[in-house]
């Protein structure tokens, strides 16, 4: 399949980790935390985390902190929609098409839960349709937007001539989490909001990037290291210390079955710390993943979407693209793109 654009959207506000630490640190629940649990806060908001600032969609994010699990599930609900209809309709826009152009839409979170999906509220949105195929994936984590990738790669093989989009996109303000576990307090440290959409066809042109030879790996003995967990109703991340490592063990499995070297590695960022272990487990430089990281954070799905615009953006002469996402399950996943 070939791509035809794409585009991400971020909410407004924006907030530095200095800031993020300002907020943490007024509210309630914080302030009851355990000595250790505030100098782990401190020692990753204000220090070098590898983030500059991160994107939320509320100008107060202290108060989801508070906020019950209705009031989390309302706020994914009205927000998630929200910058999903605005990363697709810049998507649209630069591939030069109009709504009614796309065939599919197929759309992956893992940080609210809608039924019907999101899909049915930005295909209400943008007006999309009435017989346009609707589909949502949840339950991947991180490492859904190529699942999703390869989805569209499906639909497109069984209806010749149709357009494909797809949109990678978390509120992961809506799963913030406070307690004295460690791994909650890291992801309160590193997660952002923002989405990204792409555009698929099957016709090929000059220059166009093509996407296919995906793979997959499944650690389900993994799975406890990284996952969401019921927390009282809410969403609550769990997250080990050993995640670092455990994906690029994982992503170097996939790796050696790439058909040919790339000109870029494009990853998924996870948080400093897995960054450092794929470049030096693999001999990699990841400038885009670490750009994507420092400028939004860890915005789970979408974020290896981010580092593919951020490289096309660059307008390098590259030719061999190596894309790899990774997250719950314990999952990891990768495709390559060339032209």
């Amino acid at each position: 399949m070939f791509l035809e654009s794409i585009a991400s959207a971020f909410p407004s506000s924006s907030f530095t980790q200095s800031e993020c630490f300002e907020f943490s640190s007024e509210s309630e629940l914080v302030k009851a935390l355990e000595p250790r649990s505030h100098a782990l806060l401190r020692k990753v908001l204000l220090g070098d985390s590898g983030i500059e600032k991160r994107h939320f969609a509320t100008g107060d994010p202290a108060a989801v902190f508070q906020s019950s699990a209705q009031d989390l599930s309302e706020y994914f609900e009205r927000e998630a929609p929200k910058i999903s209809s605005e990363a697709l309709q810049k998507a649209i826009a630069k591939a030069g098409l109009e709504v009614a152009d796309l065939d599919a839409l197929i759309i992956c979170t893992c940080t609210g839960y809608l039924c019907p999906g999101v899909t049915s509220h930005v295909a209400e949105s943008l007006g999309m349709r009435g017989d346009v195929f609707l589909q949502d994936l949840v339950g991947l984590g991180c490492g859904a937007a190529i699942p999703t990738m390869r989805a569209a790669q499906g639909f497109l093989a069984a209806n010749p001539g149709s357009k494909v989009a797809t949109i990678a996109v978390e509120v992961c303000s809506a799963a913030l989490f406070v307690n004295n576990d460690p791994g909650v307090l890291i992801s309160l440290c590193l997660f952002g909001d923002g989405a990204s959409a792409t555009i698929w066809s099957d016709e090929a042109g000059e220059g166009k990037w093509q996407a296919g030879h995906f793979d997959t790996i499944h650690l389900p003995a993994e799975r406890e290291k990284i996952r969401f967990v019921n927390g009282e109703g809410k969403l609550q991340n769990k997250l080990h210390r050993s995640v670092p490592q455990l994906a690029a063990e994982a992503v170097e499995s996939l790796w050696k079955k790439r058909r040919a070297d790339p000109d870029q590695v494009l990853s998924h960022t996870g948080g400093r710390d897995v960054i450092e272990a794929l470049e030096e487990r693999m001999s990699w430089d990841l400038p885009e993943t670490r750009k994507v990281l420092n400028d939004y954070g860890n915005c789970s799905s979408p974020c290896v979407l981010f580092a593919l615009e951020d490289r096309l953006a660059q307008q390098k002469p590259d030719s061999r693209y190596w894309l790899t996402s990774f997250g719950a399950g314990f999952a990891a996943h990768s495709c390559e793109m060339w032209r």
